[in-house]
């Protein structure tokens, strides 16, 4: 029969537990704090490199001198808080990584943690790449399109009496038909954009790391994945569709950078699948497929 002492014994785990949980949090949410605070004082620099893609774009397209603007007077600050938010997460996101796998690790084996690191590790070095790969091809692309469709000729009489070394009202008036329709962008908007990329794209980028992981567990099979290359072409075209502008170039660009991670995925997933079968054999403990299933893998 249970008695209370059993119980109060039983509840001591836990309570130490939740305490060492309450602490990693603690650290994680300092070192996301001070993260900000940091990103905070360099984040107009941070804000020059994110708007870097849309100032190239506007100097091919014949702006030799892009302005952006903000309508009110706290979103210039809400825009730097907004970039030191995201910045301090992602600049505290290793030591925040580090703390719940401290919090983690001791209640898993020794092979599960050989297992699990290597995921850890790949996890953030795969989002920066999606990241980088985003802000340098997907979102100049993006916006050459998108800007592409200003006459750059308007946008050049637009500003020829702001550089020009004359007075603006000395500067020649040439009458033309039809009203210039020039760019002026908002920042906290086009940052938004740049943003809303570069996670799409990081997050896109984990898919190796989520499926490998799955495979690790047993819940998917290469075989299984291999079978699936249809679908999974189909579904990461909708995705595309879905995190990108809308046009047709970054859809494909999307495609063409996610779909080969699948078949990354499926590699990896392969050789998990052979190393664990040369394990069980080792051990004796590996049964042979049924001629049935076996059939149906390599057709798949």
């Amino acid at each position: 029969m249970t008695t209370k002492d059993d119980i109060d014994d039983s509840s001591a785990p836990l309570i130490e537990h939740l305490a060492e949980l309450r602490n990693r949090l603690m650290w994680a949410l300092t070192a996301f704090v001070v993260a900000m605070i940091l990103c905070f004082v360099v984040a107009e620099p941070i804000l020059d490199f994110l708007l870097g893609p849309i100032e190239d774009s506007m100097r091919a397209l014949g702006d030799p001198n892009p302005v952006m603007q903000y309508t009110a007077p706290q979103e210039y600050f809400f825009t730097l808080v907004h970039i030191s938010v995201v910045g301090g997460l992602a600049l505290s996101f290793p030591f925040i990584g580090y703390q719940l796998w401290r919090f983690v690790a001791p209640g898993l084996y020794k092979n599960e943690k050989n297992a699990f690191l290597p995921f850890l590790i790949a996890s953030p070095v795969l989002f920066i790449l999606g990241a980088l790969f985003s802000h340098y091809i997907v979102t100049p692309m993006a916006m050459t399109f998108f800007l592409g469709f200003a006459d750059a000729s308007s946008v050049v009489s637009a500003i020829l009496p702001i550089v020009s070394d004359a007075p603006i009202a000395d500067a020649p008036v040439v009458p033309k038909e039809g009203i210039d329709i020039v760019f002026q962008g908002k920042v906290n908007e086009t940052l938004d954009i740049s943003l809303k990329l570069i996670i799409a794209f990081g997050l896109c980028f984990q898919l190796p790391v989520l499926l490998t992981l799955m495979g690790t567990a047993g819940l998917v099979s290469s075989a299984g994945l291999a079978g699936m290359r249809r679908y999974a072409i189909v579904i990461i075209l909708i995705v595309a569709a879905i995190v990108t502008p809308p046009d047709f170039m970054s859809q494909i660009v999307l495609f063409a950078a996610v779909y080969p991670l699948y078949e990354v995925s499926i590699f990896l997933i392969r050789r998990i699948e052979k190393k664990r079968e040369a394990d069980l054999r080792a051990q004796g403990l590996w049964v042979e497929p049924e001629e049935d299933d076996e059939a149906e893998a390599k057709a798949k």
